[in-house]
């Protein structure tokens, strides 16, 4: 049994938390390049030099890429042959809580919903997703998520007998209701399948995978690359100017679900798609 101590979990989100913040994801910053020598449209390409401009300015001087910085989404994977000395969750909540602080994040979340929405002042409490898995090592991907694009997600409890064409209307909808709002180029995930509450958590993990990646399954595979063509060809484009790049990429996972139903998540991120893993 390997034993890590919430110290070194602590340090390890409160780190992960500036840094991500302050540092467009390497796979991200090059699909960015590679969209603004693709782009055809004037304003589109603009617009892309923009963003590419104000996340070399982050990087270089720390600051944030962007104002928002987001709702801390961590998701753990934990291997059963570690034992954590102490409080998981709470280490991880104070690797929050430090890291919002220290780095100058702006603190964005409220303690309640909808009676009394009074800021938490630390960004705290963050949404904690678990894993166990074989293993004596502890991953932590820092995932914070701004709710300009998180407010464009969407489930849908679909039937069977709506198919593929169903799914493919079903994502189109999704980004032609997100429209500019998001702050596209997007990076879209799409979960299909299990039930409502795992559905949308497989969208998530899919949009943060990289933007290179491809489902090893042939045909989520093209269906991938079918519907990244086709959102792209919806002339939403970079800020809603237009254009040829409104998805850097768009990923897929899916799961076995009941006979009876077939949940498809949509997850949309701006183009500062943040995420970064620590391995402890």
């Amino acid at each position: 049994m390997r034993e890590i101590a919430v110290e070194t979990i602590i340090d390890a989100i409160a780190d992960a938390c500036i840094d991500i913040n302050c540092k467009l994801p390497g796979d991200v910053y090059q699909r960015l390049i590679e969209a603004i020598e693709e782009e055809d449209s004037a304003i589109a390409k603009h617009t892309l030099d923009v963003l590419k401009e104000n996340a070399d300015i982050a990087r270089e001087t720390m600051s944030p890429i962007c104002q928002d910085t987001g709702m801390a989404c961590i998701f753990v994977e934990i291997g059963q042959e570690v034992h954590v000395n102490g409080n998981l969750s709470a280490a991880i909540n104070e690797g929050v809580r430090r890291g919002y602080e220290k780095g100058y994040l702006r603190k964005s979340v409220v303690s309640d919903p909808m009676f009394n929405r009074v800021n938490t002042k630390d960004n705290t409490p963050a949404i904690i997703s678990y894993d166990i898995v074989p293993g004596d090592q502890l991953k932590l991907t820092v995932a914070p998520k701004g709710f300009g694009s998180e407010n464009m997600c969407q489930v849908k409890m679909m039937k069977p007998s709506d198919g593929v064409e169903g799914v493919k209307k079903f994502i189109l909808q999704v980004v032609e209701d997100a429209g500019p709002n998001p702050c596209p180029p997007i990076v879209i995930g799409v979960g299909i399948g299990g039930t409502f509450d795992s559905v949308a958590l497989m969208a998530k993990k899919a949009m943060l995978r990289d933007v290179n990646s491809e489902n090893p399954d042939p045909r989520y595979r093209d269906l991938e690359k079918e519907m990244l063509e086709k959102v792209n060809a919806m002339g939403i484009g970079p800020a809603g100017f237009g254009g040829r790049t409104t998805a850097l990429a768009l990923n897929i996972e899916w799961a076995p679900t009941h006979i009876a139903g077939m949940p498809c998540a949509v997850a949309i991120c701006c183009h500062v798609s943040r995420h970064k893993e620590v391995v402890l």
